[in-house]
């Protein structure tokens, strides 16, 4: 270690950032690169949030209004990707790249300038997506999952959304990668993997589920090309294909893609409840091994999107029963954030009523997915709004709400200054009713027999869909709220110090408020 010190003012020149737009395009500075990520997700969630309230405004009444049912597909498909690929797993990456070496003790991340790489690829992956809707036949109709043989119905966007998907898949890859490798061998001296904090534990185990699943997608939909362009028939039944195979290997990708974006938010909520409760996290072996269970489980639960395909009844019992079981230690997720909370001396700033709704919120998703796993309730379920309200209530109360937690936890001491707190309980609140009112109803849609993906639904429906879409346009409106209050605060605002909260633990919050552009010159030490 000591080599490293006394050469530090050869290094001098790497401290102070370059001006203006270089900067920004040749950075190799984790907090920059993070700052970026963050930002690019923020844009990407307001495109994929108009693309879903064009959805909900078609779908405001009965009856077709204001766009073909064509373009009604492309929206459903097109606000899954970017909201997926996008909004959540940027802005966690983001989150990664910004908080995982202050929280470890490093300068810096391991792989910098394979950072600066995996960021710039996303602007060109997006907008080569977004292009699709302008290419004859339009965008991707077929859904998020991409089902052939219907996305081979796709017009001349079908290479462009796949070379796409391909490169987010690359960008996710090297995320992970730099991830892992920075966790583990740049923590601090004395930092043991079971004193490293929840948020550096959840992101640890998530990359090693990125680099275990996202090759998967890009063979499912390099076959989709080589099918429709190539001769091949893996999904074609005239040529001895098999259309189900492609979706079981779509989900052995997508549920484990599931927990990539929740296990973060299960990270940032267990560093913000204890700091609000003002105690300890209860059983935090118990979390760090929670976690991992829930990670391996996520494999071999694949086929429970698929319990309606004609699979044998060995086959719907097993996944029947695996899923089930990821209830166990989601359940005690929920349990040691309850007990952590229990006779705490609380306070209820921001972060922590975004951490509260989340655990209420979340819970019931979890609950809606535990009625989701049972083989003959699935059977009414499958295809209809309550599997839309169910995923809805994991990703917005889930992973968004874990989000937005953690910007407002953590934008003291990325600006310098503290958030409005009056402005962020009103978007709080405005969010809070906007969600509910939108997916709460979906339950009721579902369980009456309203399918998904529908541009135009039976009269019955009507109520419930007013609701919703009203509900929607109350949430998607109150977010430019949020925009506001972090400019607010990133042009000034109460100075903040380096604790900001009252007495959190961990070593993002030894150094100044801003963080330096340059944090840990010297390893600190860790007792």
């Amino acid at each position: 270690m000591s080599n490293t010190v006394t050469q530090a003012p050869a290094h001098d020149d790497h401290h102070e950032a370059p001006k203006g737009l270089v900067r920004w395009l040749t950075t190799t500075n984790h907090k920059d690169i993070g700052t970026m990520y963050l930002l690019f997700a923020l844009l990407m969630f307001f495109v994929g949030g108009a693309m879903a309230l064009i959805i909900r405004l078609e779908l405001f009444q009965p009856g077709l209004q204001y766009v073909q049912p064509e373009f009604f597909n492309q929206m459903t498909t097109m606000h899954a990707l970017i909201m997926i690929f996008g909004a959540v797993m940027p802005a966690f990456v983001g989150l990664a790249n910004w908080m995982i070496p202050l929280q470890i003790g490093a300068p810096d991340m391991a792989l910098p300038r394979m950072n600066n790489f995996s960021f710039w690829i996303l602007p060109f992956a997006f907008t080569l997506l977004l292009s699709t809707l302008f290419m004859p036949g339009g965008g991707p109709a077929s859904g998020w999952t991409l089902y052939p043989p219907l996305v081979q119905q796709t017009g001349d966007a079908l290479p462009f959304v796949i070379l796409a998907i391909h490169l987010m898949g690359i960008s996710s890859i090297m995320g992970a990668i730099n991830v892992v490798v920075t966790i583990m061998n740049m923590r601090a001296p004395g930092m043991t993997l079971l004193k490293m904090p929840l948020f550096t534990w959840t992101w640890l185990i998530t990359a090693y589920l990125l680099i275990a699943v996202m090759p998967v997608l890009a063979g499912a939909v390099t076959m989709l090309l080589t099918d429709q362009f190539f001769g091949t028939t893996f999904f074609h039944a005239a040529g001895g294909g098999d259309p189900v195979m492609y979706q079981h290997i779509f989900w052995f990708f997508g549920h484990p893609e599931v927990y990539i974006m929740i296990l973060p938010a299960f990270g940032i909520i267990s560093e913000i409840i204890p700091t609000f409760a003002r105690k300890p996290l209860f059983g935090y072996d118990a979390m760090v091994y929670a976690t991992a269970s829930i990670a391996f489980l996520s494999f071999i639960v694949w086929a429970h999107h698929m319990f309606t395909v004609g699979m044998p009844l060995a086959g719907q019992l097993f996944f029947m029963f695996a899923t089930m079981l990821i209830a166990v230690p989601t359940g005690v997720k929920v349990f040691n954030w309850t007990a952590t909370m229990w006779r705490g001396a609380m306070t209820f700033e921001t972060p922590m009523l975004f951490a509260i709704a989340f655990l209420f919120l979340f819970t019931i998703g979890g609950f809606s997915g535990l009625m989701l796993s049972i083989v003959p309730a699935d059977y009414q379920y499958h295809d209809s709004y309550f599997v839309v309200a169910h995923f809805h209530y994991v990703l917005v109360p889930g992973a968004v709400f874990a989000i937005m937690a953690g910007v407002y936890y953590w934008l003291p001491k990325w600006t310098g200054h503290m958030y409005d707190e009056t402005l962020g309980k009103i978007h709080f609140w405005l969010s809070v009713i906007g969600v509910n009112v939108t997916f709460f109803p979906q339950h009721f849609l579902g369980l009456a027999g309203m399918p998904r993906r529908i541009p135009d639904y039976a009269t019955q429906f009507a109520n419930f869909n007013m609701m919703s879409s009203i509900g929607a346009f109350i949430f998607g409106l109150s977010q430019l709220m949020f925009v506001y209050i972090i400019f607010k605060a990133i042009r000034g605002g109460a100075k903040a110090t380096a604790e900001v909260w009252d007495s959190p633990k961990g070593l993002e919050w030894t150094v100044p408020s801003p963080a330096p552009h340059h944090t840990f010159d010297e390893a600190p030490q860790v007792k």
